[in-house]
């Protein structure tokens, strides 16, 4: 079966007001558009091979972050994007789906990981361990992508520790 695994992301720190006009775009066009732009030219390939998609999206394409206005909006973006490329190619015997990530150690978030106060406040809210490796959401994405998954679509999953799980109590 082949596979599309749709990796890209930036991020833009600021809120609405704070924001550029070129972060947003950049966001925008690096987390949204590149998702469009590859599952639309993989889907004719996907078609004959029954194969699947599969999207990275994040846990802050579920929910609100303070200051990361266009990263919320181009993750969810992808998030809801999973489940109408699913219902769409479904009947073509396609398989798309997602793994939304929470803080995971990439080269992507380095400059987090050495902020001891940041880990802290996110040590927590992880109802497992602390941050995530990319092992542990390509494990997620392989499951996704093999045949044991054949009759799973439309799926934006959690690999987050179980930060999506809590209401936001502190822990006891």
């Amino acid at each position: 079966m082949d596979v599309l695994v749709n990796n890209a992301g930036v991020v833009a720190e600021g809120d609405v007001g704070t924001l550029t006009t070129d972060d947003w775009r950049t966001v925008m066009a690096t987390d949204v558009d590149g998702v469009f732009y590859a599952s639309r030219a993989a889907l004719p390939h996907l078609k004959s091979s029954r194969g699947s998609i599969i999207n990275v999206s994040s846990v802050s394409g579920t929910g609100g972050d303070w200051g990361m206005a266009a990263y919320n909006a181009a993750k969810s973006a992808v998030t809801n994007l999973t489940r109408a490329v699913a219902m769409d190619h479904g009947k073509d015997c396609i398989g798309v789906n997602a793994v939304c990530p929470s803080l995971t150690r990439t080269g992507m978030t380095e400059d987090m990981m050495d902020d001891e106060k940041l880990i802290s406040k996110f040590n927590e809210r992880f109802a497992l361990r602390g941050p995530g490796e990319a092992e542990d959401v390509a494990a997620v994405i392989a499951f996704l992508a093999s045949d044991d998954a054949r009759f799973v679509t439309g799926v934006n999953l959690p690999v987050d520790g179980g930060i999506s799980a809590s209401n936001g109590q502190p822990p006891q």
